[in-house]
């Protein structure tokens, strides 16, 4: 359950690693809140639609609630992804791959996928209670 916040706790901490339970967790803690604080925006400030366009079905909000936690979390999102990249023995800097639409993407989800390298490496040892098999 620490998982969740604890790239809270680390909020703008960039070195170090972090293993696939603390960033998979947090990103599910991501997307429900923001689901939730998107819900609870549409009910508070009217600021969600839900609208059929061309056969589709689309909802977009974009209220103050979700907007806030969207920026306070961008950080931390920021900072967890780079330190899931440290543990699989990359730079940081292949964060940026995220620019590139799609396929930069893809990549991205791949190498957090990855298993963490279980020996220490350039980036400091192994996240703590992370398996090495």
């Amino acid at each position: 359950m620490n998982d969740f916040i604890q790239p809270y706790k680390k909020y703008a901490q960039f070195t170090g690693r972090s293993d696939r339970k603390e960033f998979w967790y947090f990103v599910l803690f991501y997307i429900i809140a923001c689901v939730i604080l998107g819900i609870a925006d549409g009910m508070l400030f009217g600021t969600g639609r839900a609208v059929m366009a061309d056969g589709e079905f689309e909802f977009s909000s974009s209220g103050p609630l979700t907007g806030i936690f969207v920026l306070g979390s961008f950080i931390p999102m920021l900072a967890v992804a780079i330190r899931r990249l440290h543990d699989t023995g990359k730079t940081g800097w292949w964060v940026l791959l995220g620019l590139i639409p799609l396929i930069g993407t893809i990549i991205l989800i791949v190498f957090y996928a990855q298993k963490g390298q279980p020996e220490a490496n350039a980036h400091g040892e192994p996240p703590e209670g992370s398996r090495a098999a």
